[in-house]
């Protein structure tokens, strides 16, 4: 006997259809192995009899109208694997974003150089890249509220991380004292990355765009050194002068700043040829996915 729509499936799962093949995928509840089988061999299984009564009507619709009728169950409809690759960017550029600003707590001192960064200078350039990538596969408008997403993220950060320091903490806790005190200055340098973060970003992904109409989409190179080039400038004037203005001399702020857009520049270098792999890897299997 079917199952009532609203029931849960015991063995199986309608997962969607593969278009213009004849094919429904359909999940194993138990183990999350995804199966494909081909719609008259489906409707003739045991598989079936597990469905929901909704599932059922969507296999025989999509059946007894050779694939044509669209369902609740389509997936290549949906665009999964493009969204999904949108979802992956924009954790990452949240995660590298985070992981630079707290980091941003520990000075380290490059010996060799003779000059002081934070660890996150060696990957908040990637930042860049996530940006250059989106604006490349989804166009200025998602690469902005991909921006906005992370942008707001943080400000819940600042915001957690600034109550937390209120909280009353265990009176033995040797440890207390020196949390509000990193806390604090991960907050402040979160405030003055949020800025240049939201500033920088948005004229990087504004000068990608107005780069790429330019050039008729060609010269991936140029659009995207030329729009790290300006963004990594105006991000490190923003970001240093906001968290150490009256703090440090202005002339260890500006050797701080120069140091800091070599290392950057560096990155912007090297950023170009994984914009090239990443490209083809997007029109390969996601494009074309889309696509059929």
């Amino acid at each position: 006997m079917l199952s009532d729509a609203g029931s849960d499936n015991k063995k199986y799962k309608l997962l969607g259809f593969e278009n213009g093949k004849g094919l429904a995928v359909v999940m194993v509840v138990a183990s999350g192995k995804v199966l494909k089988i081909k719609l008259s061999d489906l409707l003739c299984s045991e598989i079936a009899d597990d469905l929901s009564k909704l599932e059922v009507r969507e296999i025989y619709r999509k059946f007894y109208s050779n694939g044509v009728a669209l369902s609740v169950y389509e997936i290549t409809d949906r665009h999964e694997c493009s969204w999904m690759t949108y979802v992956s960017l924009n954790l990452m550029l949240f995660a590298l974003y985070v992981f630079t600003n707290v980091s941003a707590a520990k000075p380290i001192y490059l010996e060799a150089f003779d000059v002081t960064v934070t660890p996150g200078v060696f990957l908040y350039p990637f930042t860049f890249l996530i940006v250059d990538l989106l604006n490349e596969f989804y166009g200025l408008r998602l690469a902005r509220k991909a921006i906005l997403f992370v942008f707001a993220s943080n400000t819940l950060i600042i915001i957690l991380l600034s109550v937390s320091t209120y909280a009353p903490g265990l009176p033995d806790w040797a440890l207390d004292a020196h949390y509000d005190e990193v806390v604090g200055h991960v907050a402040s340098a979160l405030v003055a990355s949020s800025v240049a973060f939201l500033v920088s970003e948005y004229l990087n992904s504004y000068l990608l765009c107005r780069i790429k109409e330019l050039t008729n989409s060609r010269f991936l190179f140029l659009r995207v050194f030329l729009s790290t080039f300006f963004a990594v400038i105006i991000d490190s004037f923003l970001f240093f002068y906001i968290a150490f203005y009256g703090v440090m001399a202005g002339s260890d702020i500006l050797a701080m700043v120069g140091v800091q857009i070599m290392i950057k520049m560096f990155f912007a270098l090297f950023n170009i040829l994984p914009a090239y792999g990443a490209r083809s890897i997007f029109r390969h299997y996601v494009a074309s996915a889309q696509a059929t």
